[in-house]
């Protein structure tokens, strides 16, 4: 959507394409203004706005106000020598010229070296510089003031000023010291009084959120001291901060709270005087509800907000598309808007009604502007997360799987497990409304595939997030303290379990730095080693495991010492221990709410002391307990304890090392401290009502060492709000009271204050309470619904008069419950449910949810307070429409048969409708890829199907669900079982299967070749019966073996039998056979090779002949290598 921006530049359109000087930048709105070519900054100074417009609205920006910075030259003034009489006080004025922004001043001599400043010489907010007393020395020099623009990086400097001193006695510089500054010369001390602020009193005024400085420069001598008061309470002291060598007061930030009378009190011997300074703190606007984008569907009901504060209260004006609101001409949307101050109301929008509204809030010291679109749209839900994603977490985490997702209207979300039941919440799930799962404490079995859904009346949409379970990763034996001697080695231990799919990584570090291992360090998956360690090697090693998804961690302190051999004084290979105690506790510089606790500290045990932790007893409210009362760095041992009045304590003191706590010392000796009037302010002030005609005030009592002294009170006032009357109080001991005979549901101004014998506390701020309630008169009318669809309802009624409600208006509370199914014989569940609608609108409105589809409801309407309800409205009944029904409440696949599956499920709980079928989609699983979807579809009244599988080897995904005439419901999602562990396999006859016959062949071919082998060893040295069987097997195998290299020797065992090896340097080559005379001969398939032909080794009918000797030295058995080598039988040998 094409985006378009202008400005408005002191409230009228800037035409930028008319200023050659003036750019804007692509696919931005941000101005340039380049003046190379010449033109004047002062001539774009003024107030900007930029609005950024496309088809659905207008947005603005905040106004910038654009000032050129400049540098004004100082104007030259001629400057006559400044006579003072010693001892006099002096101000040196500076004025330096304006500028944007404000220069820095500071003064110096014309030798360029800064003015010396202290508690006699100090430079003033204002820039000029005071003396509180002039010195003969201070005419020794000239006073020049420069300032220094640090935009445009200039400095500008004033003509000097010039000091003529003038003394009663002479003056001889040898005589200056530091302590008698007037070298013993008679100089009239004076008694204080401000340079400034001029006066006893004087007035500031500061904004919330900004920097107070409030300064007091006294003049005297001696030099005055500085000191600061607040009246009414003290000065807070984690926010002020003292400059200017006391004379300057500063807050940061400051807040409605420090607002009041401020005191600067100026002292020396002779005297003291005292200014007040009244602060008051004003705010420019601040938000308290900041108006957001709002979605709408047609029809539908909605507001925004715009809260501010600030002093004076802000004032609120709507906009809408940068155009006032008041002054927008009617258009047929704008009835469906109303501006009720600080909100505005949207009622039944419809399409193209969107823009985008602006809130601005403003009081005389600034201005809020907040944009907020308001978009009228009908959108089915979407998901805006990733699809499908993988979630590892900790076992016994909490737990949280998102869904964002988006619809107009707002899409209803619920969260499935595995496909199946009725919404995941409550229990061991919480479902959050912007989509977010939260499961408390993660299991095993909380593992699965967790399905959202988001509906709402134009569709559906659904993601899913699987979520695996890990075991934690933990350091199961951790390192330990090591105190080694120099040179030796140490080893820290560090063992790791984690969930096996896990991978981890262990990492050390020293000292909090990750540990270099280098050539010297060793480590290995369970332990460090650190060989001949020295001084160096000292510290804190600490091992990290980590996984992708969690980490632990633990630690072990190495300590080296020397070898006692060498230094027989030599003690620390002992571990550190915890510290001994501190002893000789002592008490001093008592005061009403402090003293000086001292001790003496206790050995360390090898191991610094880094806190010590004072505790108290008080034997009045609870004897024998110790509490904390503060900690202290461990290089101390003398410290000013803050406590409370009326209380008598005693200490004791703690000393803590790296080790841990010692025991703790010896108490020290009782101190009471004096009472005072209370400090604090009773807590949590309110006030109710209990019947309709009493107010009940209570609040929260004192703690007991905040009574500060005996017979602890309240004084408790009140009065009707706005009414003008005199307040009306009591003074009680309890923590209760009630006030009676008041009007029903008035609203009242609380405040309360404690005392006891010594004085009253500071009062409490008004608060606003209430008296009580009673039962509203009028109920809600004309109750009816509208556009009623298979789960939500339109709900219209007549409202009541407020001030009939009797009490604070809570809601419109709406009673349903569901009187019967439209499904023949379905039992229903009569609970009441209740909803409320908060409005105040003429014409009320709002959506009943959560409604059972296909079913008969009533309902009626009450209007409450805080306590009652009124009588009902009319009853309405009505009837939801037919829609889309629930799972199937079982879904079960058993498997029968290697090709067959039985599927068997329930009718769904609730069928939402007249079921008219069923639906089964199945899809072959192979991996993380699916195959295509095949579907079967069942009469209504079918619970059960024998499914034949088209490959009763691969895994299916099988997904089904009920129908009705709306659509198809929610689907209950199965896998089928393995047929290798599937217990349900029905018995088949394994005789007719065909790999039990094929394994069956290969067994007897095997026993087979095992017989002739026998055979053939039983028979050797005799002859072999003809048979062409045998001879073509022979055969066969001689030739399959022709090209493999043959043993050389055949050596016979002692018991008769042939070992048939090969000696590997005397092998031949491969694929050759050796002859008699030692030559290659090539191999073919004729049996010549074999004795056909010339000498035969064949009878005439056919068979071998069956002799076979065995040469008895090594010359006659090289000499027939050739013969034994090609002999058919030896072949058969090897193979056997």
């Amino acid at each position: 959507m094409l985006l378009r921006f202008s400005w408005r530049r002191n409230g009228r359109l800037f035409n930028i394409g008319k200023d050659p000087r003036v750019t804007m930048r692509k696919r931005s709105g941000t101005l340039e203004v380049g003046f190379h070519n010449g033109g004047r900054p002062e001539d774009y100074e003024g107030e900007y706005q930029c609005f950024a417009t496309n088809d659905l609205g207008v947005a603005l920006s905040n106004k910038i106000l654009l000032r050129v910075s400049k540098a004004p030259l100082w104007p030259k003034e001629v400057l006559a020598p400044v006579q003072v009489v010693e001892g006099s006080p002096l101000v040196l004025t500076c004025n330096p010229p304006p500028g944007l922004p404000p220069p820095l001043i500071f003064w110096m001599d014309s030798n360029m070296t800064p003015i010396h400043q202290d508690r006699r010489v100090s430079m003033g907010l204002n820039g000029d510089l005071y003396f509180s007393n002039v010195l003969v020395q201070d005419g020794q020099k000239d006073y020049s003031c420069n300032a220094r623009f640090n935009f445009t990086y200039t400095i500008q400097q004033k003509n000097p000023f010039n000091l003529k001193v003038q003394t009663t006695e002479p003056y001889n510089d040898t005589s200056y010291n530091a302590s008698d500054p007037f070298g013993g010369r008679k100089v009239a001390e004076t008694s204080p009084s401000f340079l400034t602020p001029e006066g006893s009193g004087s007035f500031k005024m500061v904004l919330r959120d900004e920097q107070l400085l409030l300064e007091c420069i006294a003049a005297g001598l001696p030099t005055p001291s500085i000191k600061w008061f607040k009246r009414g309470g003290d000065l807070p002291a984690q926010k002020v901060k003292f400059q200017n060598f006391n004379k300057t007061l500063k807050i940061l930030s400051v807040s409605e709270e420090d607002a009041g009378e401020y005191v600067c009190m100026a002292d020396n011997r002779l005297g003291s005087i005292r200014h007040s300074i009244n602060v008051q703190v004003k705010a420019a606007p601040y938000w308290l509800d900041k108006p957001t984008n709002l979605v709408l569907a047609p029809e539908e009901n909605g507001r925004l907000v715009c809260r501010a504060n600030g002093n004076p209260k802000p004032n609120i004006q709507w906009l809408m598309n940068g155009e006032p609101i008041n002054k927008i001409t009617e258009t047929p949307t704008s009835t469906n808007r109303e501006v009720l101050g600080d909100t505005i109301l949207f009622r039944g929008v419809q399409i193209g009604s969107s823009a985008v509204y602006q809130c601005n809030a403003s009081n005389q010291h600034g201005y809020l502007l907040a944009n907020a679109f308001v978009s009228v749209l009908d959108m089915a839900p979407r998901m805006l997360g990733p699809k499908n994603q993988l979630i590892k977490v900790v076992m016994n985490n909490r737990t949280f799987l998102n869904c964002p997702f988006f619809g107009s209207p707002l899409p209803e979300l619920r969260w499935f497990k595995n496909g199946q039941g009725s919404g995941l919440d409550g229990g061991q799930y919480r479902a959050y409304i912007n989509g977010t799962l939260e499961i408390k404490r993660a299991r095993k079995e909380d593992e699965g595939i967790y399905t959202c859904v988001a509906s709402n009346m134009l569709g559906n949409a659904e993601n899913q997030v699987q979520l695996e379970v890990k075991e934690p990763t933990r350091i199961i034996q951790a390192p330990t303290y090591q105190s080694v001697l120099r040179g030796s080695k140490a080893t820290f231990h560090c063992k790791v379990v984690s969930d096996p799919s896990l991978p981890t990584t262990v990492n050390w570090s020293k000292d909090g730095e990750r540990l270099d291992l280098g050539w010297r360090l060793k480590k290995d998956e369970e332990s460090l080693t650190i060989p001949s360690v020295s001084e160096n090697d000292e510290g804190i090693y600490t091992c990290t495991v980590k996984s992708e998804i969690d980490q632990d961690s633990a630690s072990a302190r190495l300590t080296v010492s020397e070898d006692a051999s060498h230094n027989p004084s030599v003690y620390s290979t002992l571990p550190p221990d915890r510290p001994d105690p501190p002893i000789d506790l002592d008490l001093s510089d008592p005061l009403a709410r402090s003293v000086r606790l001292t001790w003496i500290p206790g050995n360390d045990r090898r191991s610094p002391v880094t806190e010590f932790l004072v505790q108290f007893e008080e034997n009045r409210w609870e004897p024998g307990r110790w509490q904390n009362l503060s900690s202290y760095p461990g290089d101390l041992n003398s410290v000013i304890l803050q406590l409370a009045p009326n209380v008598n304590y005693q200490f004791r003191v703690i000393a803590i090392n790296s080790v841990g706590w010692s025991q703790p010392s010896q108490p020290s000796p009782r101190y009471k401290t004096t009472a005072a009037p209370p400090d604090a302010i009773p807590r949590d002030l309110r006030g109710w009502g209990s019947n309709k005609d009493n107010m009940e005030l209570t609040w929260e009592p004192l703690h007991d060492l905040e009574k500060n002294g005996p017979n602890l009170q309240y004084n408790v006032w009140w009065r009707r709000k706005d009414s003008g009357d005199d307040w009306t109080n009591v003074t009680t001991s309890e923590t209760k009271y009630v006030v009676r005979h008041t009007e029903t549901y008035v609203p009242y101004e609380i405040k309360i204050q404690a005392r006891n014998e010594l004085g009253s506390g500071p009062e409490s701020n008004i608060v606003i309470g209430y008296s009580g309630e009673d039962k509203p008169t009028d109920s809600p009318t004309e109750l009816r619904v509208s556009k009623v669809g298979s789960t939500r309802a339109n709900i219209h009624w007549k409202p009541v008069d407020l001030s009939s409600v009797q009490g604070e208006f809570k809601e419109y509370r709406l009673y349903y419950w569901r009187e019967s199914s439209l499904v023949p014989g379905l039992v229903v569940s009569k609970e009441k449910k209740t909803t409320g609608f908060y409005t105040t609108v003429p014409e009320p409105s709002g959506i009943l949810k959560d409604l059972v589809p296909y079913s008969k409801y009533k309902m009626f309407m009450v209007v409450a307070n805080s306590r009652f309800e009124s009588l009902p409205s009319n009853n309405v009944e009505f009837t939801t429409a037919e829609g889309v029904p629930d799972a199937p409440r079982f879904f079960r696949i058993n498997r029968r048969s290697l090709d067959t599956l039985y599927l068997e499920w329930g009718k769904p709980l609730e069928p939402n409708g007249i079921l008219i079928g069923y639906q089964l989609v199945y899809q072959r699983v192979n991996g993380s890829r699916l195959g295509p979807q095949q579907f079967e579809t069942f009469r209504p009244n079918m619970t059960d199907f024998i499914l034949r599988l088209p490959d009763r080897s691969a895994r299916y995904k099988f997904s089904l669900s009920a129908l009705t005439k709306v659509g198809m419901g929610e689907v209950y999602a199965e896998e089928s079982p393995l047929f290798t562990n599937e217990a349900h396999i029905d018995q088949v006859d394994i005789a007719t299967q065909g790999w039990f016959i094929g394994l069956m062949c290969a067994i007897a071919l095997i026993i087979l070749i095992l017989l002739i082998v026998c055979f053939i060893k039983r028979s050797r040295g005799g002859k072999y019966p003809s048979s062409g069987f045998l001879t073509g097997f022979t055969k066969y195998l001689v030739r399959d073996k022709k090209d493999l290299p043959l043993d050389p020797v055949d050596q016979k065992d002692q018991d008769g039998s042939f070992d048939y090896h090969s000696d590997e340097d005397n092998k031949p080559l491969q694929g050759s056979q050796t002859s008699l005379d030692g030559n290659v001969k090539e191999s073919d398939d004729s049996l010549v090779d074999y004795g056909e032909g010339g000498d035969g080794q064949f009878n005439e009918d056919g068979s071998f002949i069956g002799q076979y000797t065995v040469k008895k030295d090594k010359d006659e058995t090289e000499g027939n290598e050739s013969s034994e080598a090609t002999s058919p039988v030896n072949a058969i040998y090897s193979l056997a």
